[in-house]
């Protein structure tokens, strides 16, 4: 299981990345935020399943929220 939470938290990091970058560039602050909140947040999960439900949560938000 441990496998499991190194590479779901490396790819959240990977996506979380790719929304600060883009969130940058488009003055989009909900997609700043939420890139640096994927950046770090896999430092504080110990579950895979609860990983990836805040993940997906945390990817989810620059699409309802507008900043």
């Amino acid at each position: 299981m441990d496998t499991a939470l190194l590479v779901s938290g490396l790819v959240f990091s990977a996506v979380g990345i790719g929304y600060l970058v883009y969130g940058r560039r488009q003055s989009n602050m909900a997609a700043r935020w939420s890139g640096f909140a994927l950046i770090l947040y896999p430092y504080l999960m110990t579950n895979v399943y609860t990983m990836i439900a805040v993940g997906v949560g945390l990817m989810l938000v620059p699409r309802f929220v507008d900043l």
